[in-house]
């Protein structure tokens, strides 16, 4: 089968499998610069059986002079696992060369955050339904894992687009604003999974009816090994990340101190240490 016919059919899988936009696009636009590079490297048409592992390290490599960064080209190493996954599946190759790859050497100090692209790239990566929904929850509310545990279907208010946090950490209550993004998840959500479950809880299993903290960290940590990442990410890197990305877009420290519901400025600081550094250059320009 050519590579071209190949990737149509994989895209229609993943709108099948009810993909995010984001996602198919993103694996569209990879597999894409991937036939083209083939086809100007090979000269032509390029058939499934013609693609060798030294053609996905050599576009990997093309892509690095290109200026890409490591996630990147790791997020593209992921593509090409979870493409040959499905032409497995389907019959269409013998083996899934992609596990040869290599993956690509990021940080070596281990991170206590990631970046926007690297949040994307674990939430691509999850299979479990339900903790890919409350992932997407954390990352873009900064819920603590056991306020988002605790999450009741009157506690969200889609019309309004708020989440009500009951007693967090200290007892205290704090209103979190739901983003666009989210809302189109979570609506979703709960007209084609939730409303299968029978309980009070927002997060809800069909077994058990609620969603444990222990599972959510037990996806993640699936999920990482899936990428081969290093770094040990929980739910509460999802929190820390969504901190640090609102500092990196220039929001205000009690901003973001008022949505984590810290009783302190200093713990908020503490929390985003990262990004300090930055506010220390921009007053240093007065």
């Amino acid at each position: 089968m050519l590579l071209k016919k190949a990737t149509e059919e994989f895209n229609h899988y993943l709108q099948s499998k009810e993909r995010s936009k984001e996602t198919s696009r993103g694996y569209s636009i990879v597999l894409t610069d991937f036939l083209r590079y083939l086809e100007k490297e090979l000269n032509g048409q390029v058939y499934l059986d013609e693609i060798t592992v030294d053609h996905m390290e050599g576009y990997l490599d093309y892509r690095k002079q290109q200026g890409d960064q490591p996630v990147s080209r790791n997020r593209a190493l992921y593509i090409f696992r979870s493409f040959f996954s499905y032409l497995i599946k389907r019959d269409l190759v013998e083996k899934n060369l992609s596990l040869k790859l290599e993956p690509i050497q990021t940080q070596k100090k281990e991170r206590t955050y990631l970046l926007p692209d690297e949040v994307e790239i674990l939430i691509d990566a999850i299979d479990h339904p339900l903790v890919k929904v409350a992932a997407i929850t954390m990352a873009n509310t900064g819920l603590r894992v056991s306020e988002l545990c605790n999450l009741t279907l009157d506690d969200v208010d889609l019309k309004t687009q708020m989440i009500k946090v009951h007693q967090g950490k200290g007892n205290k209550d704090r209103t979190v604003p739901i983003n666009s993004k989210l809302l189109a998840v979570l609506t979703k959500y709960l007209k084609e999974q939730r409303s299968l479950v029978k309980s009070n809880q927002f997060f809800a299993t069909t077994k058990t009816g609620k969603l444990s903290r222990q599972t959510i960290n037990h996806e993640l940590n699936e999920a990482t090994t899936r990428l081969n990442w290093t770094k040990h990410v929980t739910a509460h890197i999802l929190r820390h990340s969504f901190a640090s990305t609102l500092v990196r877009n220039n929001a205000s420290l009690p901003a973001v101190q008022s949505l984590l519901g810290h009783s302190d400025l200093r713990v908020t600081s503490r929390y985003i240490h990262q990004d300090l550094g930055q506010l220390q250059a921009a007053v240093n320009l007065i």
